[in-house]
């Protein structure tokens, strides 16, 4: 038994045809191509807001530190001093992040630096391209304190 759908004008309609749905693939495959390269942009964008935005709480996180400590984590001691107890630090009252594993959003760790000439620390991510230098996602993210 076989079914066919009727038309309000009693003649019976008919499926697409392969040319017809080729042009629906067409048009649906240059749609795609037109939106992935913004829609990639934008996820680049959001990548580098999320580390600066990593790269504030950490700072956050290592202030507190100093306020109970005295002085920020040594270099050798590094971000993991926010999490677990250094051991030759007595007062700590941390931690001050939570389980938190310090990668950035390319699944690079952050850099924790104590400079010899100006500031604190600095905290960076080196992007995208994951090496020092470069422009747009791959651009360097530095907080210096």
């Amino acid at each position: 038994m076989t079914f066919r759908l009727r038309s309000s004008y009693g003649k019976a309609t008919r499926g697409f045809t392969l040319v017809e749905l080729l042009v629906v693939v067409a048009i649906l495959g240059l749609l795609a191509a037109m939106i992935t390269p913004r829609v990639m942009g934008h996820l680049g964008q959001a990548k580098v807001k999320a580390a600066k935005m990593e790269i504030k709480n950490i700072a956050v996180a290592l202030d507190l530190y100093r306020i109970d400590v005295g002085h920020y984590p040594t270099q050798e001691d590094g971000l993991t001093a926010l999490r677990k107890q250094p051991t030759n630090v007595s007062a700590w009252k941390g931690p001050y992040l939570g389980n938190t594993d310090f990668l950035d959003p390319w699944d690079s760790p952050y850099v924790y630096k104590i400079p010899l000439t100006e500031g604190d620390y600095d905290l960076i991510s080196f992007g995208a391209d994951k090496i020092e230098g470069g422009t747009g996602e791959d651009e360097d993210i530095k907080y210096t304190h």
